[in-house]
């Protein structure tokens, strides 16, 4: 295996636009200007994998044959085509530093996740690369526009091989999560207040992530902070693991300012379905982005997700609830799910509870927690047992 100080740094950047991925990368080769650069683009066929293009520069053209062979289209999985590319950069360079410019229709936290997954008779690539932080350029006109974009389906593949549909509102939004820094163009006179609170609700969407404002002309001369050109904190894949379990701690919220604010709503008994459905207006008037998990009676070992991004709701069934005796699925979980099931176990109920964050602007946080606090099974209810609770009609899921 590599030692540290063999290993090459991988950048990953993507953005909102063209353009704006552009400028995020124009900044990070100013910080290394010996940094190579591959870009890739993602065409969707009628059926099976897609066409993906690679555009090797910078140093990856040293080599006449490495360039001819990244510079082209293969169709397949995109995490194979990749991985495969990475790892013949690093033969061909010493301790290379490679930025690998994503488009949006790549899901990078799963994406990434596959990249960096061991596999049995095949060269890892955490042995040869450092990962470094997840660089999101987001241009806020084209962020707004596509946040309440909801009414056409786009693909967006995963680390899996698989494509699943989607609409662009959830592309917008899942791509501000997977970010490690958010960087936003503002017009070089000063952003305008409009500007301003569009880049007040992108931070707020990922408190965790480091918000960057820079020129929108192209003027480097601020550069970036020195942590997003070099490896980041050890623990970057299992934390990209974690972030995709369907129960997580929703965030903390940041203040925002210009209305921009976020609602974490919880309880710890289960939902009734149908007074679920009749709450729903009410809950979503207001929010931009809303993300966690549900405990429906209907269905009482179901771990069941909810994902909002603009006006489009999404509820399903992600996973099974962590029982005490099931060995087995304690250990596929991952560590910070182990860690805060046994934060909030409860001797009957397990790890079972609902956490939603709600987050937009001027949300009304009495009428959300209100609406969802009247959807909980009452005492009576609850004393019925789960007999009686999996015979409710479930509108928004059917029947198990």
């Amino acid at each position: 295996m590599g030692s540290l100080l063999s290993k090459g740094l991988l950048s990953v950047v993507t953005g909102n636009t063209p353009g704006v991925r552009g400028l995020v990368v124009d900044h990070l080769l100013r910080a290394g200007p010996r940094a190579a650069v591959l870009a890739v683009s993602v065409q969707d066929r009628d059926r099976g994998y897609p066409v993906v293009q690679r555009f090797a520069s910078g140093a990856c053209g040293a080599g006449t044959q490495l360039r001819d062979t990244l510079t082209r289209g293969a169709t397949g999985d995109p995490a194979v085509i990749l991985r495969q590319d990475l790892l013949s950069i690093r033969r061909a360079m010493a301790r290379p530093h490679v930025i690998l410019a994503l488009p949006q229709e790549l899901d990078v936290l799963p994406l990434l996740v596959e990249l960096w997954r061991p596999r049995i008779g095949v060269s890892s690539l955490g042995d040869h690369y450092e990962p470094g932080p997840v660089l999101v350029g987001v241009d806020p006109a084209s962020f707004t526009a596509d946040l309440g974009c909801v009414h056409r389906a786009v693909s967006l593949w995963d680390g899996s091989g698989g494509a699943m549909p989607t609409t662009p509102a959830e592309i917008a939004a899942r791509q501000v999560e997977s970010a490690d820094a958010l960087i936003v163009p503002t017009p070089a006179g000063g952003g305008s207040r409009w500007v301003s609170g569009a880049a007040a609700l992108i931070g707020q969407l990922n408190p965790h992530a480091a918000l960057l404002t820079v020129p929108d002309d192209g003027d480097l001369a601020v550069g970036l902070p020195p942590f997003l050109t070099q490896p980041a904190p050890s623990g970057a894949s299992e934390g990209w693991r974690t972030r995709l379990e369907p129960v997580i701690l929703p965030h903390s919220p940041r203040g925002g300012g210009h209305g921009v604010g976020s609602v974490l709503w919880h309880a710890r008994r289960p939902l009734h379905p149908e007074r679920l459905a009749d709450a729903l207006g009410a809950v979503m008037i207001g929010a931009a982005r809303s993300r966690g998990h549900l405990w429906l009676c209907s269905r009482p070992d179901a771990v069941v997700s909810w994902r909002s991004a603009g006006a489009h709701l999404e509820l399903f069934e992600a996973d099974r609830w962590l029982e005490a005796g099931d060995r087995s699925a304690w250990e596929a979980a991952s560590p910070q799910r182990r860690t805060l099931a046994s934060w909030f176990w409860h001797d009957y109920y397990g790890e079972r509870r609902n956490e939603i964050v709600f987050t937009g602007i001027d949300l009304n946080e009495q009428r959300i927690r209100s609406a969802l606090d009247e959807a909980l099974l009452t005492d009576t209810e609850l004393s019925r047992g789960r007999e009686c609770w999996t015979a409710i009609p479930d509108p928004l899921l059917g029947s198990p």
